[in-house]
């Protein structure tokens, strides 16, 4: 794959929660994606159990580290709504229909869709959001920060001004 397709898609899959085909998965995503060892490594280190609750500490108790791309500009307001469409407006735009398994906006399902179609649009118009996760990442002290460093090394830097 030209660009950072496999990047991207090694991303998405060390994003999500780690069940136990994550856990299968670990050595290919070391091996595709160098720029992900510091989490990869971790990840291979840590028991499934621990890594799971650090998972749900991480992402699923607070916004603070939210993983959905439109509550970072929107928040819980009615515009959000009219972002989610966007998105899925956008999967459809490039042939590919969303499940609703997650929301639309979810970082994952982003990185996975800018790894099919190499389409980078959403990620560099949230790229002021990708950057206070990544910093909000680094100051919790999670790994998980090392796959936004990785990801936001790939796209342009936010314009000046840019809003939250």
């Amino acid at each position: 794959m030209p660009g950072f397709e496999v990047l991207y898609q090694a991303a998405a899959l060390c994003l999500t929660y780690p069940d136990d085909n994550f856990r299968a998965r670990l050595p290919l995503l070391r091996e595709a994606a160098p720029q992900l060892r510091g989490f990869t490594d971790h990840a291979a280190m840590t028991p499934q159990g621990e890594l799971q609750a650090h998972y749900v500490e991480v992402f699923d108790f607070k916004n603070r580290h939210s993983l959905y791309l439109s509550w970072w500009t929107d928040g819980d307001t009615r515009n959000r709504g009219m972002s989610l469409v966007r998105f899925k407006e956008l999967y459809r735009a490039h042939g590919l229909e969303f499940t609703d398994e997650e929301l639309p906006d979810f970082l994952p399902a982003v990185l996975e869709f800018a790894s099919r179609t190499g389409d980078i649009g959403m990620l560099t118009e949230h790229r002021e959001a990708l950057d206070q996760l990544r910093s909000r990442l680094t100051a919790f002290g999670t790994p998980y920060a090392c796959v936004l460093d990785a990801v936001c090394a790939t796209l342009p830097p936010a314009p000046t001004g840019a809003r939250p």
